[in-house]
């Protein structure tokens, strides 16, 4: 018999390395000569490098950059181990919310230079392909500040180079794109971005994730009139329309940055990472999938890892099963969206940090439980005989 199994991390408890090798762990007390395949994977957000990197076999580079309120921070990127020269880079590792402490937020100061930063240190390392992971930022500058990193110029009308923050888009008059990093030309760039925002307006950057970067209703208003203007100043030099395309607005307007200055395609998150671990070639002949995430509601549905994971398996008509730390509202939604059968691996009613402290304890007894229902079925049961003398 042969399980695949392809969780996502359980948040502040188990990276998806750990979750996988739990399942495995308690699958194996009820099928100890089952064949595993374990493939860590991530949906584009946090956790995605350490999922890869994980699936890979790949490395994690540590280095320091300037973080969002030009402040050295600790940051890193992943290099794939298969060969391919592949970056994996999450925005938040550079330009996270959570390297802002809460009484110093304010989008109109924050820079996304360190995630330019990221992606030169990834060229000078040899990438030929690059994946990044917008999401989490603190940021709301347009990633003028990750494209000044590059090499870009953005100036005002007095001919001096502007502060590269939300702040700064109101004075841009003029971009020379004469310094940008010429190794991008030949370097693919893949951008994970699950939402199809764009760069201004009601459903805009600032609107929407402004107030959770510190903007109040009137830094929101300044910030949208700034993003605003450099959409336009990108449309009138550049001939490029960022202003209305799905996906400028995520992670404050760096889609924008991505989409006029380099030749980012965008793409759903889990699409991106699946491809990359190459989950497909891991179906054929496979028995059972087993994928999960920390929490599985009614927002599972919305391009999630299990929903990726199912997707790829009802292609070869495989039962999926679902696992998770708790299990929401409305998570009865995954079942008509390939998943079988959900399970939350608490036993009972516990403290969250006691429940984060015994996460792997409890996901090998349950993975357990579960290996022995699967062993009722009397098809199953012929299976594993078939697979086991085969």
């Amino acid at each position: 018999m042969k399980i695949v199994i392809a969780p996502d991390s359980f948040k502040e408890s188990l990276t998806a390395k750990q979750v996988c090798r739990a399942i495995e762990t308690g699958f194996k007390r009820v099928f100890p000569d089952a064949s595993y395949d374990l493939i860590p994977v991530a949906d584009g957000g946090e956790g995605t490098v350490q999922s890869l990197v994980d699936a890979t076999n790949g490395q994690l580079i540590h280095l320091k950059v300037t973080g969002p309120i030009a402040q050295p921070v600790d940051a890193f990127y992943g290099w794939l181990g298969d060969d391919s020269n592949t970056a994996i880079i999450e925005m938040a590792a550079a330009s996270g919310l959570h390297h802002v402490p809460a009484s110093l937020r304010d989008p109109k100061k924050t820079s996304s230079y360190g995630t330019g930063e990221l992606i030169k240190a990834a060229l000078d390392q040899g990438a030929k392909k690059i994946i990044i992971g917008l999401g989490g930022s603190a940021t709301n500058d347009g990633g003028i500040g990750m494209l000044s990193a590059l090499g870009i110029q953005f100036i005002d009308k007095h001919g001096q180079l502007i502060e590269t923050n939300g702040a700064g888009l109101h004075h841009i008059d003029a971009i020379d794109i004469n310094g940008l990093d010429k190794r991008l030309t030949s370097c693919e760039i893949l951008v994970a971005c699950d939402v199809d925002n764009p760069l201004c307006g009601e459903h805009g950057a600032s609107r929407v994730f402004g107030p959770q970067k510190g903007a109040t209703d009137e830094d929101i208003q300044y910030l949208d009139i700034g993003l605003k203007h450099y959409g336009q100043c990108i449309k009138q030099q550049l001939n490029i329309d960022v202003l209305n395309q799905a996906g400028s607005g995520a992670a404050g307007g760096m889609g924008a940055g991505l989409i006029a200055f380099t030749n980012a395609t965008l793409k759903p998150g889990i699409d991106l990472v699946l491809d990359a671990v190459q989950l497909s070639q891991y179906m054929p002949n496979t028995n059972l999938v087993i994928t999960g995430e920390g929490r599985i509601d009614n927002q599972t549905i919305y391009g999630k890892t299990p929903m990726g994971v199912a997707k790829i398996a009802k292609k070869f008509d495989i039962p999926v099963i679902g696992v998770a730390g708790s299990l929401g509202k409305h998570h009865q939604a995954v079942y008509s969206c390939g998943i079988d059968a959900v399970f939350a691996c608490i036993p009972g009613v516990m403290p969250l940090e006691q429940a984060f402290a015994e996460a792997q304890t409890n996901l090998e007894n349950l993975s357990e439980n579960i290996a022995k229902c699967w062993s009722i079925n009397p098809c199953n049961s012929t299976l594993i005989k078939y697979y086991s003398q085969s």
